[in-house]
């Protein structure tokens, strides 16, 4: 990350393509880098930063988190997804924690140069505006899955949601998931997931290969 320039970065990110060289000018001398550990909260529930996290490489978890401590894995962020926004227009505390899976870089835009940006570029304003939209797709979508399909349906919805086809059409999840996660995901019990996994392992719907990602066959996943 340290071998390129803030300007060559925001080039890559498709939340500012639009930017006209200028403005992309003037957004790389506000941004900065941050580079977050395994485990580190990017955001967390409950608080305030004032800054747009935009992920550039790693991976990190949209985790909620009640009373009691029990957790539900709304998403996982990817390069290119960002955080922060939603405070940054309502100026309410993060209503989720955002960690990081693996090693994870982000560029750093602070919320004063974030609505500057949003002003000036309405394309900028309409990225933002739709990242929401699709937010609030997403959650309308896991609450219905969670008020109408069965825990089979539900895991068979992660899976898919999961999946990474490559170059030959092959469903696969490289980023390993754990029984655990997958419950969180769900809202069901880990020994409640791991039945449901052996089933559709011996119904042949999945497979566990050597190298730990999952291959998802071209047979549709069907719940009970």
């Amino acid at each position: 990350m340290s071998m390129l320039t803030n300007l060559d970065l925001i080039r890559r990110v498709p939340l500012f393509s639009m930017l006209t060289p200028a403005q992309a000018e003037s957004l790389a001398g506000a941004v900065g880098k941050r580079r977050f550990k395994r485990g580190e909260y990017i955001v967390e529930q409950g608080k305030k930063c004032e800054s747009l996290f935009i992920i550039l490489a790693g991976r990190a978890r949209v985790v909620v988190t009640d009373r009691r401590d029990r957790e539900v894995i709304l998403a996982t962020l990817h390069p290119g997804d960002y955080v922060g926004e939603m405070s940054l227009i309502d100026h309410d505390p993060h209503s989720a924690t955002v960690a990081a899976e693996v090693q994870t870089d982000a560029l750093v835009l602070g919320g004063g140069d974030f609505n500057r940006c949003l002003l000036e570029n309405n394309s900028t304003m309409k990225a933002v505006l739709k990242g929401l939209v699709q937010r609030l797709r997403n959650a309308d979508r896991k609450i219905e899955s969670l008020a109408l399909m069965n825990v089979y349906g539900r895991v068979a919805s992660v899976l898919l949601d999961s999946v990474t086809p490559n170059a030959d059409n092959i469903r696969i999840i490289r980023d390993k998931i754990s029984r655990q996660d997958i419950a969180k995901m769900v809202g069901a019990s880990r020994e409640m997931v791991s039945r449901v996994m052996k089933d559709f392992e011996e119904q042949g719907f999945i497979e566990t290969r050597e190298d730990g990602s999952l291959l998802v066959k071209e047979r549709r996943l069907k719940p009970r």
